[in-house]
């Protein structure tokens, strides 16, 4: 049965919110809208009214592929309503700040991907899945991707034939470096020792810079590097990187920004590859905490061989299982923390009972930014700003950075 309904909000996940609170996908505010109606959501069947604000999408794949959600919204409400899911996070947690405006980091496009691989009608195909399900969408190319990465499903076809062609489901990570592709296959599990050797021979031909298996390096054709500022950085090997270079610049670039004051010693907490480390060791000495030794492994190499950087450190350690301590972050004059997107809790809980003068919170989420925030302003930190960046254009996806400097010293205990 169809039913007319009005949209009244777009929500956090880029749906339109009826006035009787069902959610719509692809609705926009202030239509009128038919609708076909399962429970609280409804599947679009018609426009009746279109708003203002609507605008064609560019992608064949949009409202079938789960990747994007906003691409029908013009660009001006669209950045309202980013900047607004930040807003909304900070007001519920309490804290009275308003974010400054949303910066464009789409740049030249995604330089990573993570693509499905299901064996569909008697052979692999490749793509994303479906909103709110496990249907695959295959594609040619993601229009929202570098160049680079537009044959990256043909790569990811052709990497699954000795792994059974997606039988066993497979998932294809695929970065562009300035070496070429580099592509990491999860979901598999180990394989013997000839799928290993196929594996090899099938990613010279196709011409790849590195092939991982969960990490585990499988091939290598020499240094692996993206472009950082004016460096360089080598990630490991299906470890993490910003997803666009214009992303990665924009945090850097805000994270920097915040020492305006000088400080001598910085730790640089779950650093990754080291975007900010090597940033900021241009006038502090950094101490990089990461879980992933391989990251660190590779922060050191890029250190080494760059001139005219103070000293930097580095430490392999589980910042949730054994976050660093109140007392061993006072010996730091600033300290940035870079979570995944479950947030910091129990590292910012320490650095609220510190004596660090300033914290630099960056975040992907904006809920477990805004709890972590409020513990930090509960202890005495005032947050300055929080600036949002938009490097996943047209998802609900936001990165964020946020200034934190202390304005009471708490009690020893």
């Amino acid at each position: 049965m169809t039913e007319t309904v009005t949209i009244a909000s777009l929500g956090g996940r880029g749906d339109g919110i009826a006035q009787d609170g069902t959610a719509i996908a692809f609705a926009l505010p202030g239509e009128r809208v038919a609708i076909h109606r399962t429970g609280n959501r409804g599947d679009l069947v018609a426009v009746e009214t279109p708003s203002p604000d609507r605008i064609a999408p560019f992608c064949p794949h949009f409202t079938r592929c789960g990747g994007c959600s906003t691409q029908h919204l013009a660009p001006g409400p669209y950045a309202a309503w980013k900047r607004g899911l930040v807003a909304q996070a900070l007001d519920q947690a309490g804290l009275d700040l308003a974010p400054e405006p949303l910066v464009d980091a789409h740049g030249a496009g995604r330089r990573r991907i993570t693509l499905h691989v299901r064996h569909v009608a008697g052979q692999a195909e490749a793509g994303l899945m479906a909103a709110r399900s496990h249907d695959l969408v295959p594609i040619e190319h993601c229009p929202i991707t570098v160049p680079a990465l537009h044959r990256a499903p043909a790569v990811a076809r052709a990497l699954s034939a000795p792994l059974g062609h997606g039988r066993k489901p497979l998932d294809v990570a695929v970065t562009a470096t300035d070496s070429g592709l580099d592509v990491d296959l999860r979901g598999h599990g180990p394989v013997e020792a000839g799928v290993r050797a196929a594996l090899v021979r099938l990613a010279g031909e196709l011409g790849l810079a590195r092939l991982s298996l969960h990490g585990d390096l499988v091939m290598e054709t020499g240094a692996v590097t993206v472009p950082s500022g004016d460096g360089r950085l080598y990630p490991a090997p299906g470890g993490f990187l910003q997803a666009t270079e214009a992303g990665e610049a924009a945090l850097t670039g805000l994270v920097a920004a915040a020492f305006a004051r000088k400080a001598k010693r910085v730790a640089d907490l779950f650093s990754g590859c080291g975007p900010f480390t090597l940033a900021m060791a241009r006038t502090s000495e950094v101490h990089a905490v990461e879980a992933e030794a391989a990251a660190l492994t590779g922060l050191d190499r890029v250190f080494r061989s760059t001139h005219g950087l103070r000293r930097v450190t580095t430490e392999a350690r589980d910042l949730f299982r054994r976050p660093l301590l109140a007392h061993d972050l006072n010996a730091y004059d600033a300290v940035v923390y870079d979570p995944p997107r479950a947030g910091a809790q129990a590292q910012v809980r320490q650095i609220a009972e510190s004596r660090v003068p300033l914290a630099v919170g960056v975040a992907c989420d904006p809920g477990t930014f805004a709890r972590d925030a409020a513990t930090l302003t509960a202890a005495g930190y005032r947050l300055e700003r929080v600036t949002p960046v938009d490097q996943f254009v047209f998802s609900s996806h936001v990165e964020m950075v946020g200034v934190f400097r202390r304005e009471a010293v708490p009690r020893r205990r």
